[in-house]
């Protein structure tokens, strides 16, 4: 075993066993001091440091409670509605008014600021914790204050000449004297500008004092009186709007089609109209209090902006209607041009299909921007998360599908407006193709609604595509003796009656031809030319009646022509 030597000149040794426990205790003392002074910091951060608090006031109230966020704005909102300013100035922040005014101004600015709250803010009490070091307990683990103190918290945004005011808490601390919390300095210094914007309009000053009393659910008497009259006038101002411009001088011209822009404008004049009223007798005339300017404040951004899109599309509308025309009958018609107008009516269509996509998102954007709906109704959790997106492209999911198939077929053009097709059976012709469905109208005059993806999943003929003329079929069931080339004699009879000099030019493509046959007799193939998809169906129809004519005579001439099969030997 080592031992230390008497000689103090020769050196010492420390005993192998030892030295762990010196370089534990060595680090020990190295960190005692950081972390003291971390634990100091932590401390400091909970709070602002001030040497005085309102000095000018006086003393605070003891019976008043800013120990919390949330205590602070109810003792506020209490002492406001008793109109006691005198002690709410207490819970505000006055380092910017000289001690010796802040006795005078404190109680303006308290009234004033409680003004400003009561009409345009609707507290969440669940943004406002209960807490002294307001220190989110449920926040996510990857916040920025997840699991720490704050010594400022944001009460609500307040919009002021184009840019949002900042209402916020602060928590302060005097020497010998526990922190408080209390409406920030730099809220209070814009409490004035605030008011200015958002008080007492002069017509509500003029009011007698009951109107001005409270009545229930924190309204006014006069709020529950004007908001009904305020809704009516806006209503009264559109009806005499729509009457304006639907009675007034042209009226013929303006109701004469979908290509008048008067037409086109009506609906999202009468709206904006609406909508603008509703804003000056909200935000000049009166002022309600936060719980009516919540609901209003989007309702007015969303009609502006609707009546925005509205009028977009509409005249969108009317100038491509005056562009090209989407008559189904005059696109299906063949001739020299046709098919370039077909073409042009569908990219057209395609055009104003993704134009209202652009302009409904841009409009949605601006709607949340504007009218702060995030905050406003309480969607900042799903869009901090990103619920509320997932949930509507969920819900979205098959429009959205709908929307990019649409755009598919008007770039591939498989399905132009116009073209004469058959579609699962149906002989029709492509009417319109709108966002989510393609609209067909077949030949009786029925309309056939299909989903545009299962209109660009499923085959189906497309009798205008590239060349309108074609080739029908009519087949017949003879009997193996029956004489098919005089048959032959009476098709080419009956072709020569019917032809047009267009169809005549298709002669080349006329033949009658054996597909098949089996034990009950021949399958003959009649081939039928049409010039036109628009005529064919008809025609088809036509030459099958013939030749069954010509084929019931040839059958009473000499011997039948058509097999003699029993109803069980068919089935």
């Amino acid at each position: 075993m080592c031992t230390a030597l008497l000689d103090p000149g020769r050196r010492r040794y420390i005993s192998p066993h030892m030295r762990p426990i010196i370089f534990v205790l060595t680090c020990l003392a190295l960190l005692l001091p950081v972390a003291a002074g971390a634990q100091q910091n932590a401390a400091t951060t909970s709070w602002y440091e001030v040497e005085a608090l309102n000095r000018g006031l006086g003393p605070a109230p003891v019976d008043l409670d800013r120990t919390t966020p949330q205590s602070t704005v109810e003792s506020f909102l209490s002492l406001g509605r008793a109109s006691r300013f005198e002690e709410a100035a207490h819970l505000l922040d006055l380092a910017g008014w000289p001690e010796d005014e802040q006795e005078e101004y404190g109680p303006r600015i308290a009234r004033e600021f409680f003004t400003v709250i009561d009409r345009k803010v609707v507290v969440n009490w669940y943004q406002l914790l209960d807490r002294p070091d307001a220190l989110d307990a449920q926040a996510a683990s990857d916040s920025a204050m997840a699991g720490q103190p704050r010594r400022s918290l944001l009460m609500a945004l307040v919009e002021l000449d184009g840019r949002p005011i900042s209402l916020r808490l602060n928590r302060m601390k005097v020497p010998d004297a526990d922190p408080v919390w209390v409406i920030s300095r730099q809220t209070v210094d814009n409490v004035p500008a605030l008011y200015e914007a958002y008080g007492p309009s002069r017509l509500e000053a003029w009011l007698p004092d009951p109107l001005r009393t409270r009545a229930f659910w924190g309204l006014r008497w006069w709020e529950v009186i004007g908001l009904p009259l305020v809704i009516g006038l806006s209503v009264g101002l559109g009806r005499l709007t729509y009457r304006v411009m639907s009675r007034g001088l042209g009226r013929t011209r303006r109701d004469s089609g979908s290509d008048s822009f008067l037409v086109a404008l009506r609906p999202p004049v009468i709206l904006a109209v609406v909508a603008s009223t509703l804003a000056i007798c909200t935000q000049n005339v009166f002022l309600f209090s936060g719980r009516i300017d919540t609901l209003l404040s989007p309702l007015i951004a969303i009609g502006f902006v609707t009546a925005t899109i509205w009028a977009i599309i509409n005249v969108a509308d009317a100038f491509m209607d005056r562009l090209i025309s989407f008559d189904g009958d005059a696109l299906t018609a063949t001739g020299e041009g046709q098919e370039r107008k077909r073409e042009k009516a569908t990219k057209v269509a395609a055009i104003r299909r993704g134009m209202i996509v652009v302009v409904v998102v841009a409009g949605a954007g601006i709607i949340l921007r504007e009218a702060n709906l995030m905050n406003t109704l309480g969607f900042s959790l799903l869009a901090s998360a990103g619920a509320f997106t997932l949930v509507l492209a969920f819900a979205a999911r098959n429009m959205l599908s709908n929307v990019m198939a649409s755009m598919q077929i008007a770039l591939n053009q498989s399905a132009r407006i116009g073209d004469k097709i058959v579609y699962d059976g149906h002989l029709c012709s492509v009417e319109r193709i709108h966002f989510t469905y393609v609209q067909l109208r077949e030949w009786t005059g029925k309309r056939i609604v299909v989903p545009v993806v299962d209109f660009a999943d499923e085959p189906f003929e497309n009798w205008t595509m590239r060349d309108p003329a074609l080739i029908g079929e009519v087949r017949l069931r003879l009997a193996h003796d029956a004489d098919v080339a005089a048959l032959r004699r009476r098709y080419y009879e009956v072709l020569d009656g019917l032809d047009t000099d267009e169809e005549k030019a298709l002669e080349v493509d006329r033949g009658v031809y054996v597909a098949g046959h089996d034990v009950f007799g021949q399958e003959v193939l009649f081939m039928v030319p049409c010039a036109d998809p628009n005529s064919a169906w008809p025609r088809i129809c036509e030459v099958r009646e013939r030749i069954l004519a010509a084929a019931a005579e040839l059958a009473t001439e000499a011997h039948p022509i058509f097999p003699k099969v029993s109803a069980m030997d068919a089935g």
